[in-house]
């Protein structure tokens, strides 16, 4: 009786060690997902700019090489993988105690090997979603930019020029060459507010009010993502958002269009609950989350109106 026991923990601990990885995947989701999203025109190849890298001598920029598509957030392929070794570690263990029918009985069991081997499965699959989070802020998805609203004619030629690593203050003085109203502090005030519009309009799970404060492609993104949250009856709570810096880091116009990288220092509670019972699935209600986020807007060179194109992680 005593062998087991020591199976059935051993098999719960395999459990157990899936349940934690799947759960440090979904948690802090926030809006966005916490993973980079949508594009920077001929920039979305490359990691924004943080301010402390900015007076570092920059190098020419490379041809960018064909984009990848993002893939997508991958809630399905977690919970499918997840059922699936579930099923196989259930059903093994209630062999191993007895419970398998006719031909089960006590002998049939299983041995070290196979929980190592299922314990093997689980790593190797947090790992390579993980992996692939990772690599998706290298592999942004990249398509033409935002072109609607009225641009202010330019010189010729210009249209088909790509960005220059310019600095900061150079970019925003090419910005207000078209546009004399430009103000930085306006603007980061702007950043401000439509950062919290974006939170809210995520947390409600209903992107009618922001749709325009974002691109096209950034408004599918997100509503991506929430049709996922709907599906699996979960809500992704945000409270207690505190924005303690906004500053930014890059601007640069190209193909008829502004752009301005932003970096987002803020601190939030972020947890997600069961839609019906509340429960706290993932996340904290009473820990907060620091992070650090490259917001990008872009508008139509010219006074326009600017719209978040990108969000970028640190």
């Amino acid at each position: 009786m005593k062998r087991y026991a020591i199976k059935f923990f051993a098999v719960m601990a395999a459990v157990l060690f899936l349940s934690v990885t799947t759960l440090e995947l979904n948690a802090h989701a926030r809006a966005g997902g916490s993973r980079s999203t949508g594009s920077r025109g001929s920039r979305s190849y490359s990691r924004p700019m943080s301010p402390s890298t900015q007076s570092a001598p920059r190098q020419q920029q490379a041809t960018p090489t064909p984009p990848l598509q993002q893939p997508a957030s991958g809630g399905f392929l977690r919970s499918m993988a997840g059922g699936m070794v579930g099923g196989m570690l259930g059903g093994m263990l209630f062999r191993s105690l007895g419970f398998g029918g006719s031909g089960g009985g006590m002998g049939g069991g299983i041995g070290l090997f196979e929980i190592l081997l299922l314990a093997g499965i689980g790593y190797f699959i947090y790992r390579y979603i993980k992996k692939g989070r990772e690599n998706s802020s290298n592999n942004t998805l990249y398509q033409q930019p935002y072109q609607t609203g009225t641009i202010t004619p330019l010189p010729g030629g210009y249209l088909n020029a790509l960005p220059e690593a310019d600095d900061v203050e150079t970019g925003l003085n090419h910005i207000r060459q078209f546009d004399q109203s430009f103000d930085e502090g306006r603007f980061n005030d702007l950043v401000m507010d439509n950062f919290f519009k974006v939170q809210s309009a995520w947390m409600n799970r209903d992107l009618s009010h922001v749709v325009t404060i974002m691109t096209d492609e950034m408004r599918r993104i997100m509503q991506s993502d929430i049709d996922i949250l709907i599906r699996n009856k979960q809500i992704n709570k945000l409270e207690n958002i505190a924005v303690r810096n906004v500053e930014i880091t890059s601007a640069w116009q190209e193909s008829g269009q502004d752009y301005i990288t932003t970096l987002i220092y803020a601190n939030l509670l972020d947890y997600t609950t069961d839609d019906t019972t509340g429960a706290v699935q993932t996340g904290s209600k009473t820990e907060p989350v620091k992070f650090e986020e490259f917001w990008t807007f872009t508008r139509p060179v010219g006074n326009n109106p600017w719209r978040l194109t990108a969000i970028d992680q640190k």
